[in-house]
């Protein structure tokens, strides 16, 4: 148990290290010296878990794609927008969300580690079906060409607030965008029941929060043998 748990700590000092360069350099200049001295641990321990500087920024990309504190909840629309807006206040605060943002824009790197592009496209294509199943949302609405178009905006309105205020307004920023994108998608009686309030993010993240909280206190304790 004890050696599982070193394990798991080494991993995860590994990846958020392994993130900060990537945020801060970019794929091509970070190098390994640099994420093993930022992470404390030998070669061995590093590439115990990751073979190889791709296999990081694999490790990285598919961590980000757990930062998803929405909480299922009626509307589906709700859902929908409590994703986007719980990663707006996120991304300002998250070292491994920077790192994704950068190596998934990376268009010569992504042909050797991937993207997490279409995993969040996927995501919300599922959700606005749902909201499209429920009668959330306009007849007009394809779900995965939706998805496509409003990640596309996203994606510049993310990339305008790092450029301008290092993502400081990004919460702010993601809010005028959903009040524009909304109004063309959801039907009037979904739309007058959806918050995308500056602090929707803050909000739901809290609320994720306090029920992964919970839900580990709840856990039984299993016994050392």
């Amino acid at each position: 148990m004890a050696r599982q748990e070193r394990a798991v700590r080494t991993r995860r000092a590994v990846v958020e290290a392994a993130a900060s360069v990537f945020a801060e350099r970019g794929y091509a200049a970070a190098t390994i010296a640099e994420i093993l001295e930022r992470a404390g641990v030998t070669k061995g321990a590093l590439y115990f878990h990751f073979d190889s500087k791709e296999a990081l920024a694999r490790g990285v990309i598919e961590e980000q794609t757990t930062r998803d504190h929405r909480v299922p909840r009626e509307p589906k629309l709700q859902e929908w927008v409590d994703t986007g807006m719980s990663l707006a206040h996120q991304i300002p605060r998250d070292v491994i969300l920077q790192a994704g943002i950068r190596l998934s824009g990376d268009l010569q790197g992504r042909a050797l580690f991937g993207s997490a592009w279409p995993a969040w496209i996927e995501r919300s294509t599922a959700l606005l079906a749902e909201a499209r199943e429920r009668g959330e949302v306009l007849p007009h609405v394809e779900p995965a060409q939706t998805a496509e178009c409003f990640f596309g905006a996203w994606l510049g309105t993310q990339a305008f607030s790092e450029a301008s205020s290092r993502w400081s307004d990004l919460s702010e920023r993601v809010c005028v965008l959903y009040a524009h994108m909304l109004p063309a998608i959801a039907t009037p009686a979904a739309l007058v029941r959806l918050d995308t309030g500056p602090d929707r993010g803050a909000r739901v993240v809290r609320e994720a929060e306090a029920e992964a909280e919970r839900a580990r206190r709840a856990a039984p304790v299993t016994a050392e043998v």
